[in-house]
């Protein structure tokens, strides 16, 4: 019986010590998970291995390469096989004639040269894949880079939540003190707890966005939504103003700018392409004929060439006018893409004057003016609990404040947007 009461708690034994076991590493496992932190260089080189939609830019530029591929094959050739001569019934043939049984051989003969420009051509249109491919990465990055800051921001305004929440929970002791000595009344006490209710959603709202951000970095990242991580909260942008600004520095470096010239570049050589459909194209044939009749007719062939004229007028004129319309399609693009180069380019030196502007308004709050009210704050607070102001006053004070450290926020996450748009617009 002890043997078999032994042998009977082996499973259960086996059971509880991967239970303990799983119970020992699941703390690790949650750990790690939380400790997860991605930058911002993390997030952008994940969005660019493994972004869906890029993904289909590529899957569309190979096509191209198979496409081109095609373009150098031969047509298949055109087999027949039937009666030739055969008299109709009823009719009197000499000499035992019934005509003969025929087989027939067809083959187109490419333009080789047509072939190679159209060859080109097809590849063309990968690069234009190719192309678009960066511009969409562009956006997609200038996307993840407005989400990771507008992350980063949120968490700066948790922490200036945080501190507005121990300031009013001193007030708030402060308060019930002065109210047990008939000092205070009730209501004061009642609109500090109003404040620091609202103070709690608006921590509430700002893990909202957190949690909006982190999912859609996710889906840009090609990863489930609920995945957990943070961000490096040591992260800056730091504004460094493009040293040429001319067009020809920004028409290397836009993306779209490039896509437009690969798309201009096609154009051309689809205009080759049409120059080489003038050319003549070749075909052959070969015809062999086995008589019916059991007369003396012997087996017979027949080998024909046949050539296409296309410079006929009345095909010619075909030729001709498609090539002048792609021509003045192409000139009406080069103007396009200059236009769209000195547009570009005073739209970022504007940017740039902004982004300026907007750094002297946070340099000017973080260096005097924010400064300044703290110190006033700290000041008035410390008379505030020496019960020598009273509330009100010191509300005032901690309103202009908060006021202005929400402004500050405002004008950094304002200023990380212009950074972000100036960056887009140099390589978009």
């Amino acid at each position: 019986m002890n043997y078999e009461n032994s042998e009977n708690l082996k499973p259960m034994m086996h059971h509880i010590k991967y239970t303990c076991l799983l119970l020992l590493l699941m703390p690790v496992s949650v750990f790690a998970q939380d400790s997860l932190s991605l930058s911002i260089n993390d997030i952008l080189t994940r969005i660019e291995k493994q972004n869906v939609s890029l993904e289909s830019y590529d899957l569309k530029a190979k096509s191209y390469n198979y496409k081109s591929e095609a373009a150098t094959s031969w047509m298949a050739p055109m087999v027949g096989a039937g009666t030739y001569m055969t008299p109709y019934p009823g009719q009197n043939p000499m000499a035992d004639d019934k005509g003969s049984l025929m087989f027939q051989v067809e083959q187109d003969i490419p333009n080789f040269s047509q072939q190679k420009a159209n060859q080109k051509a097809i590849i063309s249109l990968g690069d234009i894949e190719y192309a678009s491919r960066d511009v969409k990465l562009n956006e997609l990055k200038a996307q993840a880079k407005s989400l990771y800051f507008g992350w980063l921001i949120a968490l700066e305004r948790i922490q200036v939540l945080r501190e507005n929440e121990k300031i009013m929970q001193t007030m708030r002791e402060v308060e019930e003190i002065r109210y047990k000595y008939n000092q205070s009344q009730l209501g004061s006490i009642f609109n500090i707890d109003a404040k620091i209710e609202e103070n709690q959603n608006m921590i509430l709202m700002q893990e909202g966005e957190i949690s909006k951000s982190r999912a859609w970095l996710n889906s840009l990242m090609n990863q489930a939504g609920d995945t957990y991580f943070s961000i490096d909260t040591s992260e800056q942008l730091v504004f460094v103003p493009q040293a040429v600004l001319d067009t020809a520095s920004l028409a290397d470096q836009r993306a779209d700018i490039i896509k437009m010239e690969r798309e201009i570049a096609s154009m051309k050589l689809g205009v080759e392409v049409m120059k080489k459909e003038s050319r003549p194209g070749l075909k052959i044939r070969f015809d062999h004929m086995s008589p019916l009749g059991a007369g003396m007719m012997p087996n017979s062939y027949s080998i024909m060439g046949m050539i296409s004229i296309p410079i006929a007028p009345w095909s010619s004129k075909m030729y001709k006018n498609e090539v002048s319309a792609m021509n003045l399609e192409i000139d009406a693009m080069q103007k396009e893409r200059q236009g769209m180069l000195l547009e570009r380019q005073g739209m970022v030196y504007g940017m740039q004057y902004e982004i300026l502007n907007v750094q002297k308004r946070l340099d000017n709050l973080e260096s005097k003016i924010i400064p300044s009210l703290k110190r006033a704050l700290d000041a008035n607070f410390q008379s505030y609990q020496e019960n020598k102001i009273q509330l009100p006053v010191i509300i005032d004070n901690w309103e202009a404040w908060n006021m202005m450290e929400n402004n500050l926020l405002d004008e950094k996450l304002t200023f990380y947007q212009l950074i972000i748009d100036y960056e887009k617009e140099l390589f978009r």
